[in-house]
């Protein structure tokens, strides 16, 4: 028999067998419960205190729509409060901004993956990384659309193109910054036709000057076009999202115009730091999936706005957002644009 002498145990205190097998069990759970990233730990729910939305626009824009819809949700489903804050200006950098800067996972970014990718184009040293912004959760796609003056004699994409080149120089466009901007005018460019483009500090006066025929073209969000469409003042050609708009189901695809150059997918949704882990990610993705099957209204308000909706998890926006990504680099090189970035 061993005794007990100076750091020595006794042979009775040494734990064999399914003793020792029992300890390791135990000690394992133990160290499982209270290591980082393990265990109950693992299992901490998000969010623990207050996420913040940071957004470009300003209130009751579409987006701002949307992300109030989800946040009321989120807020009661989470126990903890979602705060929508709307920080439009500087072509969405202010926003960028405000969420880059902030380097925290309770801070994040919604809106549309163009408010960064153009910056890539339309700033010779952005001052952010699309790196530093990682998908979350894709939501909607902004169906964009084609607009032109009731009065015009037109009622086709063919029609316009074919009185854009019987009179070169004489029809003016204008477009909402970003995605619509390099999708109208880099198919103007591809089609060697000569429109002069008409540059908006707010987009929203420009469905105005449509109606007065003071532009001819107008690139735009269908949601900025429908108020005069609905006034029968306008005229929307087609729309640029791959299915047609609930809210306009009259309105073609611009792949049903025969223009399939003209689609693209503008997506959107929700951004997070690049720390982020996966498995976070994964879990907010599936806590905006359920709150938008179990309230359907939420996908009509979507559509009144003129967005569809469109829930993607993290790696598939991700593959949205770089599919969008690759189409905006050819339409910058169309229009002769490089990235600041390599």
């Amino acid at each position: 028999m061993i005794r007990k002498s100076g750091n020595r145990l006794s042979e009775k205190s040494v734990p064999t067998g399914e003793a020792m097998l029992r300890f390791l069990a135990t000690a394992i759970l133990i160290l499982a419960a209270v290591a980082p990233g393990g265990g109950a730990q693992a299992q901490q729910t998000y969010p623990t205190r207050t996420v913040r939305l940071i957004l470009p626009f300003g209130a009751a824009s579409a987006t701002d729509i949307t992300a109030r819809l989800f946040a009321d949700r989120l807020s009661t489903r989470w126990g903890k409060p979602v705060v929508v804050e709307n920080r439009p200006g500087g072509d969405g950098l202010v926003a960028l901004n405000a969420f880059t800067g902030a380097h925290d996972d309770h801070t994040l970014f919604f809106g549309p993956a163009a408010t960064f990718l153009v910056h890539l184009y339309d700033q010779e040293k952005p001052n952010l990384d699309p790196h530093d912004i990682v998908p979350i959760v894709g939501i909607y796609v902004t169906v964009l659309a084609i607009s032109v003056p009731a009065s015009l004699d037109v009622g086709t994409m063919d029609a316009l193109v074919n009185l854009a080149r019987g009179a070169p120089g004489k029809l003016n466009a204008a477009a909402a910054t970003g995605n619509s901007d390099f999708l109208i005018f880099g198919f103007i460019k591809s089609m060697g036709l000569q429109i002069a483009k008409v540059p908006y500090r707010d987009i929203m006066q420009a469905p105005n000057d449509l109606a007065e025929d003071r532009i001819q073209i107008l690139a735009s969000s269908l949601a900025v076009a429908q108020p005069m469409m609905r006034a029968e003042r306008i005229k929307v050609l087609l729309v640029t999202s791959k299915q047609r708009a609930s809210g306009a189901p009259e309105i073609p695809t611009a792949a049903e115009a025969g223009y399939p150059a003209l689609t693209m997918e503008t997506a959107g949704g929700l951004f997070g730091p690049p720390h982020m882990p996966q498995s976070m990610r994964e879990t907010i993705a599936s806590d905006f999936r359920k709150i938008a099957e179990d309230d359907p209204i939420i996908a009509q308000r979507l559509a009144d706005t003129g967005q569809i909706m469109t829930l993607r998890g993290p790696a598939e926006f991700a593959r949205s957002v770089q599919e969008q990504s690759e189409q905006l680099a050819g339409l910058a090189k169309t229009l002769g644009l490089k990235s600041a970035r390599p």
